[in-house]
């Protein structure tokens, strides 16, 4: 068989579909169709982003002394229960989570 080399080459899609049955063609022409007509600045007007600007907002926060029976762990700075006391090294307190 001969093969004319100055014909246009089909790309790889248009093989694809020559090779489709009927009822797959008529449906990738359809799949255009599900365009939504919403207007981006509208959509993105709605949404609150997590990063917002907070600077005109007052946070009250009451800060209390460590208690009697609390310590702040060496470790990870968490204020804890004395109960939770897994060691102490050099004046410093760990917690059972940090010990291992």
């Amino acid at each position: 068989m001969a093969t004319d080399y100055d014909a246009p080459r089909k790309t790889e899609e248009e093989l694809k579909e020559a090779s489709a049955p009927p009822e797959l063609k008529g449906r990738r022409a359809d799949s255009g169709s599900n365009v939504v007509d919403e207007d981006e600045a509208e959509l993105a007007d709605s949404y609150e982003l997590p990063g917002a600007d907070l600077s005109g907002e007052e946070l009250l926060v009451h800060v209390m002394p460590a208690q009697s029976d609390e310590f702040t762990c060496a470790s990870c700075f968490l204020v804890r229960h004395r109960s939770q006391v897994a060691r102490e090294k050099g004046g410093m307190f760990y917690c059972k989570d940090c010990e291992g």
